[in-house]
């Protein structure tokens, strides 16, 4: 099982980035796959995910919603997480996590002017 996450970079407030996920060893049409975020001294924040294995259902966290959709491509293999909008406060590492407990490295969101 392996979780590979990419995308990320440095942007400024307002700009855009999109993360992918993308998954071996297992199919993601079977999971719930989701989108982690840590900043050094704060929390852990489960930011997005998406019910993969049956309705395609979503969650965000209060703190994305209206500004980063999450979306999944089985053909691919892959989940991305597109982030619009982006403020300062969104800068962390974010991790792509299935939800059965198996996390991939993280990819480092920068958000500053």
């Amino acid at each position: 099982v392996q979780l590979q996450a990419s995308g990320g970079g440095s942007v400024q407030p307002g700009g855009s980035l999109r993360l992918a996920c993308a998954a071996s060893g297992f199919s993601l049409s079977d999971y719930s796959i989701g989108w982690f975020r840590q900043t050094p001294g704060k929390q852990r924040e489960g930011v997005s995910c998406v019910s993969m294995a049956d309705d395609h259902s979503t969650y965000y966290s209060d703190s994305v919603r209206g500004r980063f959709t999450i979306s999944g491509d089985t053909a691919g293999n892959t989940v991305y997480l597109q982030m619009n909008s982006l403020k300062p406060e969104d800068t962390a590492l974010y991790y792509c996590v299935r939800l059965t407990g198996d996390w991939g490295q993280g990819t480092l969101v920068t958000v500053s002017s």
